[in-house]
């Protein structure tokens, strides 16, 4: 009779020790991929497109955006790539959005509007020798919030009867590169501040190079290609030779 209890007992261990095993192979069998711990799906923002522009709409891909590339994208700044020391990084809407705490329909209320109209130089955005923002491209930003802070874009019919360096690509170029090639530490060693600089590029085959994205050139500028119609307008211009017209 001891002998019996005494199996009775080891069996049941048995099976209670069968019984751990299996489901601790179940709950391995369950557990992520060594090195795939992020389960989770980035979501990208879809850009709502017009085919239309209109006059009192500020919209995030036309006007905004450069905005951020060129003054606060520099190749020692936030741009994709760039190492700065709080991570703060303003290349695209979704990063737009998140670093520079945008706060829709609130333009009073953002941390992107109080560093970009900072009155201590030690606080200011984009930081000396760099150019600050002007008071347009302040007020197109507090516009674009008030606006809802979408991730928006227009093409209106392009019109290129009358393509010139003044009215049309100097205004394009400066816009969306100098922020990054200016100052004491141009991004790649290259300046665009003004015709002198853009006609330099021109000639080398550089500008067309970069902004169309070629091979063996780095695609600029870095926040995403140029539209086609302005991409349309520098190839015209170019053609054209370049002139300062």
């Amino acid at each position: 009779m001891k002998y019996r209890t005494q199996w009775i007992r080891l069996t049941a261990i048995v099976v209670i020790l069968l019984s751990f095993l299996q489901r601790c192979k179940h709950e391995r069998d369950d557990l992520p991929e060594p090195g795939n711990t992020d389960t989770t799906d980035t979501v990208i923002t879809p850009i709502v497109k017009s085919d239309t522009c209109s006059f009192d709409t500020v919209y995030f891909v036309n006007d905004i955006l450069p905005i951020f590339v060129s003054k606060c994208g520099g190749s020692l700044c936030h741009s994709q790539g760039a190492t700065n020391e709080e991570d703060v990084f303003l290349y695209d809407y979704d990063q737009i959005m998140e670093h520079g705490k945008i706060k829709p329909f609130k333009p009073d209320d953002n941390e992107i509007i109080e560093v970009v109209t900072e009155t201590d130089p030690k606080k200011l955005m984009p930081p000396p020798p760099a150019s600050p923002l002007t008071p347009e491209e302040i007020n197109a930003i507090k516009v674009w919030i008030n606006q809802g802070a979408l991730n928006n874009a227009c093409e209106n019919k392009c019109d290129t009867s009358d393509v010139r360096f003044s009215n049309e690509v100097g205004p394009i170029i400066l816009a969306t590169c100098q922020g990054c090639h200016q100052g004491q530490f141009p991004g790649g060693g290259v300046y665009v501040r003004n015709y002198q600089d853009i006609k330099v590029l021109a000639n080398s085959g550089a500008l067309i190079g970069t902004i169309f994205h070629k091979p063996g050139y780095k695609p600029m500028p870095q926040g995403g290609q140029l539209d086609s119609c302005s991409l349309a307008k520098v190839r015209i211009w170019v053609d054209n030779g370049a002139k300062n017209d």
